[in-house]
């Protein structure tokens, strides 16, 4: 059993045993994060869902309207003829083949998302071994296989974000860092609660949402009323 330090068990021992209000909840968390460095805000969704199913997988994009407080670095593959519009846009790394042969020889994942145009989709395929573990694999379902590669790569770089439930239903996603207002908290976390019930998969039946619980990146959890956030 590992044992849990000082500053985490005096952290803790400032969250009662019971469910909080999400307003209630971001604020409480603000208190408590006091790492020397800009944490970020996490909220862990465990849903009703089993992902070995096709009918309950869970995997789309969400535009955090108050930004993720993160850099994100975007590489794009595409045809010659776009890729000055990739880098007016403001594409961190564009290229064509010469970025394919990178990654497949070097495993060169230096970037935080890859986009594509739908022309790069069969030999980007291939690559699916190396991009896949690391959720870097573009697919129509998050955006990242587009023909509109400017507002696409902007968008990314303001704060849209891909998540996935995990093999036992829980969606990991960061709203947001500590340091940003209960407000900005708020809104990005319920932009993330519409996109998940917009997105609730066509097999599950019943009861959708089972829990939810926020932290920052060296806090403990939180647990969240459900009933407030669904």
């Amino acid at each position: 059993m590992i044992k849990k330090s000082k500053r985490f068990q005096k952290i803790k021992s400032q969250i009662l045993e019971q469910s909080y209000e999400l307003r209630e909840g971001i604020e409480l968390l603000k208190t408590i994060a006091n790492a020397r460095f800009s944490e970020t805000a996490e909220v862990h969704m465990n849903l009703a869902i089993d992902p070995k199913y096709n009918d309950q997988q869970l995997r789309a994009s969400v535009l955090l309207p108050r930004g993720t407080g993160k850099f994100v670095k975007i590489a794009v593959i595409t045809n010659s003829s776009q890729l000055e519009l990739a880098k007016s846009a403001g594409a961190d790394l564009v290229g064509s083949d010469e970025i394919l042969d990178t990654i497949t020889n070097n495993n060169f994942l230096d970037f935080s998302y890859l986009i594509t145009t739908p022309d790069f989709v069969p030999k980007i395929a291939k690559l699916g071994k190396i991009l896949g573990p690391r959720g870097l694999m573009p697919s129509p379902k998050t955006g990242t296989v587009t023909n509109d590669l400017a507002d696409t790569i902007k968008n990314f770089k303001n704060g849209k974000i891909e998540y996935r439930a995990d093999k036992t239903g829980i969606v990991h996603i960061g709203f947001g860092k500590v340091n940003f207002s209960t407000e900005d908290l708020l809104f990005n976390l319920l932009a993330i609660k519409d996109s998940i019930n917009k997105n609730k998969p066509s097999g599950v039946k019943g009861k959708y949402w089972k829990s939810c619980y926020i932290c920052s990146t060296m806090s403990p959890s939180i647990n969240i009323d459900v009933s407030t956030f669904i």
